[in-house]
């Protein structure tokens, strides 16, 4: 029989990784499970902004997240699933999972400049990203952007990994990202 796959996006914030995931989940027909789209439906059932939650509801929608993705994976149902994870919170979750799954990991980079560039844009573009997320740019300190941006430490376990630069479309391509996917999936 054939273990699931488990198709692991991540990268750091506004590296191109929910965009990507996203197209991915389509080309490949997959369920996408997306870390922040779980917190936005935790904050719409209590109807109360990020900025009023403690740490706890961050652990709670951790938990959350890897409860599905766990369910679905033992339900033999192949998944995409994105989050901005570092390594210290992937890593023992996947272990777990690396028997279980057939996993892929593509992390999305791209530049710091472009990367604050997308955190003004999607404020913009989305006004109530503040409200689900706090991670306004005004809301972050120097320090905290850099330790989510330019420090983050991707996740590293022994499954296949590929690298995507983000920066100007895909490289590699989204047809290459899929034949990495696809490529030994059995």
């Amino acid at each position: 029989m054939n273990k699931p796959l488990l198709i692991v996006v991540t990268g750091s914030p506004a590296s191109g990784k929910t965009t990507l995931a996203h197209i991915l989940a389509g080309k490949i027909n997959c369920p996408l499970i997306s870390r922040d789209e779980l917190k936005e439906g935790f904050i719409n059932t209590l109807n109360v902004p990020h900025i009023q939650l403690d740490k706890s509801a961050d652990l709670h929608v951790y938990d959350i997240f890897f409860e599905t993705i766990e369910l679905l994976i033992s339900k033999e149902i192949s998944i995409v699933i994105e989050a901005a994870f570092q390594d210290t919170l992937w890593r023992p979750k996947l272990l777990n999972l690396l028997n279980k799954a057939n996993i892929k990991i593509v992390i999305c980079k791209t530049n710091p400049g472009l990367i604050k560039s997308r955190f003004a844009k999607r404020l913009l573009n989305n006004p109530d990203r503040e409200k689900y997320h706090g991670d306004g740019l005004l809301s972050l300190s120097k320090e905290k952007f850099t330790e989510l941006t330019e420090n983050y430490k991707p996740v590293n376990v022994d499954a296949p990994t590929l690298q995507v630069d983000t920066t100007e479309n895909y490289n590699p391509t989204i047809e290459e990202i899929i034949n990495f996917i696809k490529r030994n999936s059995s």
